[in-house]
């Protein structure tokens, strides 16, 4: 027992170390592009592009889900010419992650105007049926989308909306500038630099209860764990929550004590 117990443990610990090596790879990477705008627009000619209007994401049907396409520059530079805007309204987007490989995944926003932009807002039903998909409300569509496509359009709207709302200094008033990876934004005038803020939510737990590790690993296996159940077992945080990936941790632990000799 105590010899397979090892070899798991040591398999885990494997896995772990692989894990955490490729996201701090990609956080260096993602790093650089914050800091480097020659580099980050670099990572835009090899990199893919979601897309937005008015803050809804462009979505696919597929079956019973939701699927968010990925577009090239160069497919994104034809599509803004068939619409008659200038490319460089590419620059409006932000950078919301990247691939184990370093692939550079961007949102770009057609509905909304920047400060500096000197293109008018796309119409909805014209790049709906020229992209084949329809712009969505993200909350409608999230429980439908898989865990990648949910956390980056989740990501990537949080940051369009933000720079939406802060295109103008508040002390000066003057247009604030993005960089090109859209991780803050200068006043040109005072050189204040704006950063998304993060809110913490102050909220107090309504109620607490114990559970056995049966009791969890049942509700998550169940085929919508995010409902209330008309029986009175508790319902689960949806996937993009970290409470739930938590508590999915917690029942997919290997516990050495509980293997099998």
């Amino acid at each position: 027992m105590s010899l397979y117990c090892g070899i798991a443990c040591r398999r885990k610990s494997f896995w772990s170390y692989r894990l955490l090596s490729t996201y701090v790879t990609k956080s260096r990477y993602l790093f650089e592009l914050k800091e480097d705008d020659d580099a980050c627009k670099k990572a835009q000619q090899t990199g893919a592009f979601y897309l937005f209007h008015s803050l809804a994401p462009l979505l696919q049907k597929s079956e019973h889900q939701y699927q968010a396409p990925q577009h090239s520059l160069l497919e994104l530079e034809r599509l803004l010419a068939k619409f008659g805007q200038d490319t460089q309204r590419i620059e409006d987007s932000v950078l919301i992650g990247c691939s184990e490989q370093h692939e550079a995944w961007f949102a770009l926003d057609l509905g909304l105007n920047s400060s500096s932009s000197i293109n008018a807002s796309l119409q909805k039903p014209e790049m709906e049926t020229e992209l084949k998909g329809s712009f969505m409300e993200l909350r409608k569509a999230l429980f439908q989308l898989n865990t990648k496509d949910a956390s980056l359009l989740s990501t990537a709207q949080a940051l369009l909306r933000w720079h939406d709302g802060h295109q103008f200094c508040s002390r000066s008033g003057q247009p604030t500038k993005k960089n090109m990876a859209g991780s803050k934004r200068v006043c040109p005038s005072n050189k204040i630099i704006y950063y998304p803020q993060i809110q913490v939510n102050l909220r107090e737990l309504e109620a607490a209860g114990w559970f056995s590790h049966d009791e969890v690993a049942t509700a998550l296996r169940r085929n919508n764990p995010y409902t209330q159940q008309q029986n009175g077992t508790f319902w689960l945080p949806p996937k993009l929550a970290i409470a739930h990936q938590l508590i999915k941790e917690w029942v997919e632990k290997p516990n050495c004590s509980t293997l099998p000799a």
